[in-house]
């Protein structure tokens, strides 16, 4: 008992979903498939010694 308003609202969300097409932005889309940076955005250095992870040491053998 009590499940029908619950089930109604979950059937209504669901189709809510289904049919909302939102504006896609095909540009934006575009640079993240090319994988083109913003401008000022600098990647990581994939060298990085250093990690934050306190438990990194005992993973590879360094205490």
């Amino acid at each position: 008992m009590g499940r029908g308003r619950a089930k109604a609202k979950q059937t209504k969300v669901a189709r809510e979903l289904k049919y909302f097409s939102p504006d896609t932005d095909l540009r934006a889309l575009e640079r993240e498939l090319h994988g083109s940076q913003p401008k000022g955005w600098q990647r990581e250095s994939e060298h990085d010694e250093r990690s934050d992870d306190p438990y990194d040491d005992w993973a590879t053998g360094n205490r």
